[in-house]
């Protein structure tokens, strides 16, 4: 009779492992186009429909998904200085070609799949990988926008690139797109489960090196929105790494259509660990001589996604 496995799979490790939440309110300080589908003729943005007490509403979103996307393509995309590639070449990892190794930097964290053996070529060099599923450890939410401002629809022009020519078969084709506001704000969230300070390293630069890159097509970019925070303008992020879930979590009601109530809201839950508010920018919460919660707040988040960051450039990019 068989033996039934009741493993998990995941590779031991001699680092201790922990959960980690990013917490965090993006501004996008131009319009932006998130792709959803095409309808006579016109690119829309995706939308969410949200009930409140009075009424259903439309909000702008930025999915999940896309975010997820954009942070896997980041660390693809990586370079390495010493020898002029990609991170992702040097790996063979890629889309929709993942590597799904146990100990690849991106797979580790954000899943892979083979679905049958398959053949690649590596920097010149042919191997064979068999069917392999590696589940990701990081979930992505959030992301309906706060202010219920409707998309605006453009004229936009596809032109060739010569400036001057008499064949008329190439006239500039015209069409029409959608765009999500300036200064909207979208509450976004990621969740990992059971990785390592080095694995969350990836995740770390992932997440801040996203935030220019946001967006299909052009413009790009977001950025955390600062706020007053013990009195002094802060970004409005949270870094969590825990084994207990001490703290309230910062996660904006997609119903709250007001900034202030919004960021409010964030603030308040953000303040609040173990039944208390705290004062401070890091708190920390120890058992029997461990620590079992740490949340850093603000400017100390930012620095402290900055240092596993730069963790990452270290230990895999240089």
């Amino acid at each position: 009779m068989a033996a039934i496995q009741t493993n998990s799979g995941l590779p031991q490790t001699d680092q201790p492992r922990y959960h980690f939440d990013i917490y965090a309110i993006l501004e996008a300080p131009q319009e932006l186009y998130f792709g959803h589908e095409t309808q006579v003729n016109v690119n829309m943005v995706e939308t969410v429909k949200i009930a409140t007490d009075d009424d259903v509403i439309e909000k702008c979103y930025i999915s999940p998904t896309k975010r997820r996307g954009v942070e896997r393509r980041s660390l693809i995309w990586a370079p390495l200085p010493s020898s002029g590639i990609l991170l992702g070449d040097k790996l063979g990892c890629g889309i929709p070609h993942t590597c799904a190794q146990p100990d690849c930097p991106i797979c580790a964290v954000y899943g892979g799949l083979i679905t049958s053996t398959t053949e690649v070529d590596v920097l010149g060099k042919k191997e064979s990988r068999k069917a392999t599923t590696t589940i990701g450890r990081l979930v992505h939410g959030g992301g309906v926008a706060i202010q219920p401002i409707e998309a605006s629809e453009k004229q936009r022009a596809m032109h060739p690139s010569a400036i001057h020519r008499d064949d008329s078969s190439i006239t500039p084709m015209p069409f029409k797109r959608q765009y999500n506001e300036p200064a909207l704000l979208y509450p976004v969230y990621n969740h990992c489960m059971s990785v390592t300070e080095q694995e969350f390293q990836a995740v770390a630069y992932a997440f801040l090196d996203s935030l220019a890159r946001l967006g299909a097509g052009n413009p790009k970019g977001v950025h955390i929105i600062e706020k007053s925070l013990f009195n002094v303008q802060q970004p409005l992020l949270v870094v969590d790494c825990y084994l207990a879930p001490l703290g309230k979590r910062p996660v904006i009601s997609p119903a709250i259509t007001q900034i202030e109530t919004a960021v409010a809201d964030f603030v308040s839950a953000a303040t609040w660990v173990h039944g208390q508010t705290i004062a401070t920018t890091t708190s920390t919460i120890e058992r029997d001589k461990r620590t079992v919660f740490t949340r850093w707040l603000g400017n100390d988040a930012l620095v402290k996604l900055q240092e596993y960051a730069t963790g990452f450039v270290t230990t895999v990019l240089i």
